[in-house]
């Protein structure tokens, strides 16, 4: 399969892709192992909260988006090594169970690293969508990719 280097990534352009079905099953796991809060374990406390009903919790949408973004890489062979880190992140709504979520990204920028001169760092935009295409979740990212070997 074809990789995708650093050189082949263009400032200002877009990807589509992901869709990532919300359980409720998987929301209560998740909830109840890394945010058990109220609003995202119990029905009764849901319903008397800002958001009306059961939701996941904005950590558990960040583990969707991973789980999307990182088979997005797979599919199209993207040679990351890693992120340094996530400049903000921003919940817009609450993902319910039945969402469907799908990703849009946009590179903001690149530039070679310094002191690895086998790799360049990426920055890119991320919009989560739900089915209703409301953005549920952004993101900026900054990833390490490999340089194309000589």
């Amino acid at each position: 399969m074809a990789k995708t280097y650093y050189e082949d990534i263009d400032v200002g352009a877009t990807e589509e892709f992901g869709a990532y079905e919300v359980t409720r099953e998987e929301l209560l796991d998740f909830a109840g192992k890394y945010d058990p809060q109220p609003f995202h374990l119990d029905e009764d406390a849901a319903k008397r909260s800002v958001f009306g009903s059961l939701c996941t919790s904005g950590w558990h949408t960040c583990a969707m988006t991973m789980r999307m973004l990182v088979d997005h890489m797979r599919e199209t062979g993207f040679a990351g090594l890693g992120s340094p880190g996530i400049d903000n992140i921003r919940w817009k709504k609450p993902v319910f169970p039945g969402d469907v979520l799908s990703v849009r990204t946009k590179v903001a920028e690149k530039r070679e690293s310094q002191s690895r001169p086998n790799l360049g760092l990426v920055k890119s935009d991320y919009d989560v969508k739900n089915q209703k295409g409301e953005v549920v979740m952004t993101m900026t990212t900054n990833v390490m990719v490999a340089k194309r070997p000589a």
